[in-house]
């Protein structure tokens, strides 16, 4: 049985979850799925980044201590299972000293028995948006472009990483396509960073300025930092490693396609196998973030139209390599006009019809009175499903099995079953529809889980030449 290992980056707890990792979590759930249905053993991995300076100040702000804090808040994003309907196997915090601790420690004596980290003191530009020490060509205005902020400068003696040292040996892996980075233009984006030319990295910030955090095996006087941290999260399933993909946003890909493999690659550790980075949703033409305040909560969305609309709006609206913008009015004219007057619409006609037979039954077998021109663009989609897939190209999947829909639609309008007064004949038009949305739940099962299985309970195949019908409920009332 092959095995599909996939990862969300773990979300940092400064503040509750927006819709942003809404959208991550549901496309790493929709390929989760996806590959479970293939047949493949499968493992989906979140869970939260609890460290770093942010969130101790985050904490102190809300009158808690970081353990109180972070425990608060990565409860909330661990409620997003329910919200969003996601199907994740584990859920794993940097705060758990028995799961991640463990693989922390390993790493770092790995880099260290590779003599990759060394001590040194180092002034420079901190953003603690980022977590990061930053350069001059990171700002814009003398800000952090994503945070809005000024860094603040710093000089302390910190542990370093040789990341020069892996800087071309990682490039030489990504341009080979050993370490894929999905789309082309962050993979160019990472290579033209390495080509700029590559320094040394801080690993660690004294205690004394960052305490919550895992102290430096051997030296209690400094904290290993966050991303150093953090980015190990992912060797908890160890049976389960190399990752197959690693779903991030592109405001961490420097972290994942360069630090991180030079990590591994220090430690004698395998690569991850993929990296898909996808896009921001972006509010008013500004990344949507907790930094920024402007944050649409996926709680009360997915409260009020359901978690598979909730999901069906973020795959099919943000492209998957790009921006995409997030309003309530296209949310309910995607709600209105793709799911109850598309889908929910195409649904609710077949079982209806159908529904008033009861049962089909065939003196052979029922795919027998399939059409050719059904047939094959049953075959086409699912054909198109997998490339695009495949590709992360969830927005494309989505249109082409609504136009599976549409095609489905114009046949029933074509055939008018309920005026066939032969009642063989309508048997049979009814089982190319049928067969039809059977195929289209199992389409949209990966995306629309909880419509999927709705439909489903209404198609009952008895054996090969027996289907009995029952009329569903509906599935996405009208707005």
């Amino acid at each position: 049985m092959n095995k599909f290992y996939i990862t969300t980056s773990i979300a940092y707890v400064n503040a509750p979850p927006h819709v942003g990792f809404a959208l991550e979590s549901i496309q790493a759930d929709a390929l989760a799925r996806y590959h479970r249905a293939k047949g493949e053993k499968v493992f989906f991995l979140t869970g939260t980044d609890d460290h770093g300076s942010k969130v101790a100040r985050s904490a102190e702000k809300a009158g808690l201590t970081p353990q109180e804090f972070t425990d608060n808040i990565s409860k909330k994003f661990k409620e997003l299972k329910e919200a969003l309907n996601l199907s994740w196997d584990d859920f794993i915090r940097t705060t758990d000293k028995k799961r991640h601790w463990p693989n922390v420690e390993m790493v770092w004596k790995k880099l260290i028995d590779a003599g990759d980290i060394y001590k040194k003191t180092y002034e420079g530009l901190y953003c603690v948006g980022h977590e990061a020490f930053v350069t001059e060509k990171d700002l814009i205005d003398g800000k952090c472009a994503d945070h809005q902020t000024k860094p603040e400068v710093i000089k302390e003696e910190n542990y370093f990483f040789r990341l020069s040292k892996y800087a071309d040996v990682v490039a030489k892996k990504i341009e080979s396509g050993e370490l894929e980075i999905v789309p082309e233009t962050r993979k160019n984006e990472v290579l033209s960073f390495i080509k700029q030319g590559v320094t040394d990295i801080s690993f660690s910030r004294p205690s004394k300025s960052l305490s919550w955090g895992i102290p430096v095996p051997g030296d209690d006087s400094q904290t290993i930092y966050v991303w150093a941290d953090a980015l190990v999260n992912y060797l908890f399933p160890k049976e389960f490693w190399p990752a197959d993909v690693h779903v991030i946003g592109k405001d961490i890909l420097r972290f994942h396609a360069l630090y991180w493999p030079a990590m591994l690659i220090s430690a004698g550790i395998e690569l991850p196998k993929k990296i898909f980075t996808h896009g921001f949703i972006v509010s008013g033409g500004q990344k949507m973030s907790k930094s920024l305040g402007n944050v649409v909560d996926p709680f009360e969305l997915s409260q009020k139209y359901g978690a598979d609309a909730l999901r069906y709006f973020l795959l099919r609206e943000i492209p998957a390599y790009g921006d995409g913008d997030f309003t309530i009015q296209k949310f309910e004219e995607r709600y209105n006009g793709d799911l109850a007057n598309g889908l929910g619409n195409f649904a609710a006609r077949v079982l209806t019809l159908g529904g008033q037979l009861s049962e089909i039954e065939a003196d052979e077998n029922i795919n027998a009175w399939l059409r050719k021109e059904v047939s094959e663009e049953i075959k086409k989609t699912h054909s198109l499903i997998a490339k695009k897939i495949k590709e992360f190209k969830f927005h494309e999947a989505l249109a082409d099995i609504w136009t599976l829909i549409g095609f489905g639609d114009k046949l029933v309008n074509k055939e008018k079953p309920w005026a066939i007064k032969d009642e063989k004949e309508k048997q049979k038009v009814l089982v190319n529809l049928i067969v039809l949305l059977d195929n289209i739940s199992a389409m949209i099962a990966p995306f629309l889980p909880e419509a999927s299985g709705k439909i489903t309970k209404g198609i009952v195949w008895k054996n090969e030449k027996t289907l009995a019908i029952k009329k569903g409920e509906v599935l996405f009332p009208r707005l």
